[in-house]
């Protein structure tokens, strides 16, 4: 099981030239930093606000250099979250883009397959957005093992991450072939070798910069696994 899940990858990889996957790659990055950069500066001009231009102390009277000193204090607390949220932010853009690369790996791997259903905007958008507040809810509250549990935290990492990665991309790719309850059975029958595939996708997660690719390399691999598992019958072209 692990072979062919290794070799989905392999071949994910394989196709980052594409200029599609280039594209989409480009995009999320982009599109990610400028949310992050607004993120980060909303949250110190409101501490600057917050505190006001002038505070008055016991003792000290009237101080104008507080609204600075917590703008500034909030700093290091802007860029550490601001890693912490880079990839699933970066993921969920990318999932607003999952079509594309879908498109990209059956044009190259399965050409004779007839066209995917149309996932429609909003339905994309809603599966997107929920997909970025689970990942953010469930490692915030996985942060408590990490402390608890500190010899095994990056394990943890892995294992939730893999999880709803496994979870997410799955779901998204068997959308385009089937109805929402039909992907939701898909899921169930193979949960074991999506959640393996998911834990290899997260373990780059823990690697800076290369955490940047896991969102496309993500969206491509489950969509091997997907044609794989849903029609074993069919093999990919070799490219």
């Amino acid at each position: 099981m692990a072979g062919r899940v290794i070799a989905d990858i392999l071949r994910a990889v394989g196709q980052l030239r594409d200029p599609r996957f280039r594209n989409v790659l480009l995009t999320g990055i982009a599109a990610s930093l400028f949310l992050l950069i607004g993120f980060s500066a909303l949250l110190i001009w409101g501490a600057t606000w917050l505190v006001g231009p002038v505070v008055t102390l016991p003792w000290m009277g009237e101080v104008t250099w507080l609204d600075n000193a917590a703008g500034w204090a909030l700093v290091p607390f802007a860029l550490i979250a601001s890693v912490f949220l880079m990839v699933p932010v970066a993921s969920a853009f990318t999932g607003l883009m999952l079509e594309t690369v879908a498109d990209a790996v059956e044009d190259r791997y399965y050409p004779d397959l007839p066209p995917a259903r149309p996932v429609g905007w909003g339905e994309t958008m809603r599966d997107s957005l929920g997909f970025l507040l689970l990942v953010i809810l469930v490692n915030a509250g996985a942060l408590i093992a990490y402390l608890f549990l500190a010899p095994f935290a990056l394990f943890i990492f892995w294992a939730v991450n893999g999880f709803l990665l496994g979870r997410e991309y799955a779901q998204m790719v068997a959308l385009r072939r089937m109805t929402r309850a039909e992907a939701a059975g898909f899921r169930t029958r193979h949960r074991a070798r999506i959640w393996l595939t998911g834990v290899l996708m997260a373990i780059p997660l823990s690697v800076p910069i290369l955490n940047l690719l896991v969102p496309v390399i993500g969206a491509a691999t489950f969509t091997h696994l997907f044609h794989r598992l849903w029609q074993p019958s069919r093999r990919p072209a070799v490219r």
